[in-house]
């Protein structure tokens, strides 16, 4: 197999969560929604530096690239950009795909954790439902009415995430 040819694992594991119509639709619906709520900067695939959290426990390698990340309200960082963010984000969403299970998606919750990452959510635009994790174990399922992020103190509609 020539250079081009070959992909790992990691890269292969890596496309097929991401690309299909309702991943992409729910993941640009959270971020306009996100942003709208003002104070916070959402940041789209950025990749979190995880070298230091033990390898064999969490099962990473040095970064966890989540789908959405949401930080306090922050500029550009010029004149040098950040290649892999040490500074943890106070939210990451994880969109589920087609391909994808929850269980790998719940790995990456429990390093996220780890990490000092107070609240991530799991969204399924299969079965329109939004999971909203406080801990590994500690969470609130919302499938109508408004995601509730007490971390956040925020509302956002479940018909805006999921709607076209």
């Amino acid at each position: 197999m020539n250079q081009l040819e070959t992909v790992s694992e990691d890269e292969e594991e890596e496309s097929d969560d991401k690309g299909s119509h309702n991943h992409s639709m729910v993941q640009a619906n959270l971020a306009y929604l996100l942003k709208a709520m003002g104070g916070y900067t959402v940041f789209i695939e950025l990749s979190l530096d995880v070298s230091h959290l033990d390898r064999e426990r969490y099962q990473v390698r040095d970064e966890l690239v989540p789908d959405l990340a949401l930080y306090p309200k922050r500029p550009l960082s010029l004149p040098h950009d950040i290649l892999r963010m040490t500074e943890m984000p106070i939210l990451v969403i994880e969109i589920l795909s087609p391909r994808q299970g929850t269980a790998s998606i719940l790995g990456k919750f429990e390093a996220y954790f780890a990490l000092g990452i107070p609240s991530c959510w799991l969204v399924d635009p299969l079965t329109q439902t939004v999971h909203v994790y406080r801990s590994p174990t500690d969470r609130t399922t919302f499938s109508t009415g408004d995601v509730a992020d007490t971390s956040l103190h925020s509302h956002t509609p479940i018909a805006e995430i999921f709607g076209a």
